[in-house]
């Protein structure tokens, strides 16, 4: 056969529209958008809402935060001395601080829009669903669908509450993380089914304006994955005023009725109250992504399993963010689509999510800690010694009436390596991360005399690591 004859009998070389669909505009779809648009590649990313921004924005992390940080600013005002007396009839109602949230989210998806336009990515409303492995079907609100292709497809939609059919979510006194930013009033009491992150988040927040809460943990102890010194701080101040802990309580039945709900256990009690936050899980969103049509499958979370590369079992279909499970934070899941598309660009991911990702809980105190806890340093036989500091005795705290908490450092008592940060307090999320970059320092970079051999300013709250590891290497024989 002459070299002519074999041109004349090559495939033809397949034309896509797009060289990668993204499916979900959260932080994990658009730090992939991103990436690969900053590569010069033609890029559709597919949101199903009128917004950008995803859960992330628009029901989880940023309208809880933001309804955090409006009852931390009341609670602040009405504790210092200066403005208690001017305070004193100052009420916030759950609608006033709503507000001030939707106005965060605006300005945070007006501002993500500009990315998507600046960097030349099509963003196309509707909801898409696979075909097959190289085409996505958009149903658009007007109910027609629009059909696009691509060589690479990136799911990144995102998770949802868990629902439990026996419960009557229909009911108006009955929420879930997301409608209860719907809730038009402030109610008197509240029952939160679930003491996760987000049930003790939102127990924070309802107990700052006031509102009887009951918070139902399952488990024995508040979000056992702390350490264990830091889960009992923030039971002992969550469990104060009209709030009630109740631990190691499973639901029987949600009744709900014209004027209350009322909670049956397993062990019997009943609980009532205006209504009920369930706060128990998470779900996967992928039962509307038609996954039969490429051979996928999500578990019973609906969740996809991923290789290293963020592949699933499909070669050129891609998974990121909640949709695969842990770590589920937002923060990881921006990394995760820059890391996915690498792997497109690539061939693989070339990088991977630092192996100490710091934790963020936004309750009223703060949580934040990165590293290993005592508990499993004791139980990998690791010695190490701790360092602690007590916010009260810093100046800047004692300036802001932020004196509750503290920092731990926790670090090998050969080597001095720091192996686990934990803080407990205002702007915890922030102060771990002064800790965390030393931890990330190699070839003897990661050493807990950095603290006490480098000056910073003061008065802050960044001298709470100085004070730890004076209080640490102290400790040492």
């Amino acid at each position: 056969m002459t070299a002519s004859n074999k041109k004349k009998t090559q495939k033809p070389e397949i034309k896509f529209d797009y060289h990668t669909i993204i499916i979900g505009t959260g932080p994990g779809g658009e730090g992939a958008a991103m990436n690969l648009a900053k590569q010069n590649k033609n890029v559709a990313i597919i949101e199903r809402y009128e917004s950008v921004g995803g859960g992330c924005t628009h029901w989880g992390t940023i309208p809880s935060k933001a309804l955090r940080y409006s009852v931390l600013r009341l609670i602040e005002f009405k504790n210092t001395p200066l403005f208690s007396s001017a305070a004193q009839g100052l009420n916030l109602t759950f609608p006033d601080i709503l507000q001030q949230a939707s106005s965060v989210i605006r300005k945070q998806t007006n501002l993500r829009s500009t990315f998507y336009n600046r960097n030349g990515v099509n963003l196309i409303h509707g909801e898409g669903s696979f075909v097959d492995k190289n085409t996505v079907a958009i149903r658009k609100q007007d109910g027609g669908v629009e059909t696009i292709t691509a060589q690479n497809i990136i799911i990144a939609t995102g998770s949802r509450p868990y629902q439990p059919p026996e419960v009557n979510f229909s009911h108006p006194r009955v929420y879930d993380s997301d409608s209860i930013l719907s809730l038009s009033h402030s109610p008197r009491s509240i029952i939160i089914y679930g003491a996760g992150v987000i049930g003790c988040e939102y127990a924070s927040i309802f107990k700052g304006l006031g509102v009887k809460v009951d918070l139902i943990n399952t488990r024995d102890r508040l979000l056992e994955f702390l350490d264990n010194e830091f889960s009992d701080s923030l039971s002992y101040h969550l469990n104060s005023g009209k709030t009630t802990i109740r631990s190691g309580e499973e639901c029987k039945q949600v009744e709900t009725l014209d004027d209350c709900v009322v909670l049956h256990t397993q062990s019997g009690k009943k609980i009532k109250a205006d209504c009920i936050l369930w706060a128990n899980g998470r779900t996967g969103n992928t039962n509307r992504l038609n996954l039969e049509a490429v051979d996928l499958k999500a578990n019973s979370r609906g969740q996809i399993e991923i290789n290293g590369n963020y592949q699933t079992g499909v070669e050129n279909i891609y998974a990121i963010g909640d949709v695969i499970g842990y770590p589920s934070l937002a923060s990881a899941a921006f990394d995760q689509g820059r890391i996915a598309a690498n792997a497109i660009l690539n061939g693989v991911a070339g990088s991977a999510l630092i192996e100490n990702i710091p934790t963020g809980i936004y309750t009223i105190p703060e949580i934040s800690s990165v590293g290993k806890t005592e508990e499993q340093l004791t139980a990998a036989k690791i010695p190490y010694e701790v360092g602690k500091a007590q916010f009260k005795h810093l100046a800047r705290a004692q300036m802001a009436q932020s004196e509750v908490g503290g920092l731990k450092l926790l670090f090998h008592t050969e080597t001095k390596e720091i192996l686990g940060i934990h803080c407990f307090g205002q702007n915890a999320s922030e102060i771990v991360h002064i800790g965390q970059a030393i931890m990330q320092q190699t070839n003897g970079g990661n050493n807990i005399e950095y603290f006490v051999n480098t000056t910073f300013n003061y008065p802050t709250m960044a001298e709470a690591y100085r004070v730890a590891a004076l209080n640490g290497l102290n400790r040492l024989l």
